[in-house]
């Protein structure tokens, strides 16, 4: 008699969804896996990435590269995220999403909105950003895959990870003037963000994007996830949020 086979999915928790989410927000880069349209075989390459407002990766890429000829004749595609440490690499989370993606007209809403938010995170691509032969492309995700170590499997679907409703658009029409406020006025409130609630090191923070579940920060190469205590309901709260979460770090620090 042999025996039932092991589900090795676990139930998708609240720990997952924001591991899935903090994946997919701090990463820098992704390995975009696409269909060769020549051969049907699989094609793998490496993009920057960065995320709109509602979390949907977005990516920069020219029409002179093959990923590119690849999802303008089907558009489905896979991104993995997940930048591995020391030791083992499979021993650090990663995220697998299936997408389908979308090329963003030059000039409309969508194309302006995913540019800002793209070169607040990729300064460096301003370079390029603008050469005709660019384009920006929503990948966006129908579920994923997360593996968050050995042993720790999860299947999402789109909505746990995936911000919808009124916000995204509200925070879309304010969410530029909020950074360049932050950055210009608070600098070492930022760096209070990422000390307390990101645990992370060094100083420069900037600013790179807030969305209704928290803040993006960076630092030279590195990247920072700030969750705030609860989802954002509406644009206005944001900055009563800011204001409390910098005196909660300020008032850990005193402690110490």
């Amino acid at each position: 008699m042999t025996e039932p086979k092991k589900d090795v999915i676990r139930e998708t928790d609240a720990e997952a969804v924001r591991l899935a989410k903090t994946l997919i927000r701090a990463a820098r880069f992704g390995a975009l896996a696409v269909i060769e349209p020549a051969t049907g075989a699989p094609l793998a390459s490496r993009v920057g990435v960065a995320t709109d407002i509602d979390g949907t990766p977005l990516i920069l890429i020219s029409m002179l590269s093959a990923h590119t000829g690849a999802l303008l004749a089907d558009p489905r595609c896979s991104l993995l995220l997940g930048e591995p440490g020391q030791g083992d690499p499979l021993a650090h989370p990663r995220i697998s999403l299936s997408c389908r993606a979308l090329r963003l007209e030059r000039g409309t809403a969508d194309q302006i909105r995913a540019e800002r938010r793209y070169l607040n995170r990729n300064p460096k691509a301003k370079l390029y950003a603008g050469l005709g032969d660019f384009s920006f492309f929503r990948l966006e995700p129908g579920r994923a895959s997360l593996n968050g170590g050995f042993g720790k499997a999860y299947l999402l679907d789109r909505d746990d990870f995936i911000t919808g409703g009124g916000i995204v658009e509200e925070l879309a029409g304010s969410e530029q003037a909020a950074l360049e406020h932050m950055n210009t006025d608070h600098s070492d409130a930022l760096a209070l963000y990422a000390r307390h609630f990101g645990r992370a090191e060094g100083d420069g923070w900037t600013a790179t994007g807030f969305d209704a579940d928290g803040m993006d920060l960076a630092a030279s190469d590195a990247t920072c996830r700030i969750f705030f205590p609860q989802p954002l309901q509406a644009a206005r709260e944001l900055r009563s949020v800011l204001v409390e979460m910098a005196k909660t770090a300020r008032a850990a620090e005193q402690e110490r």
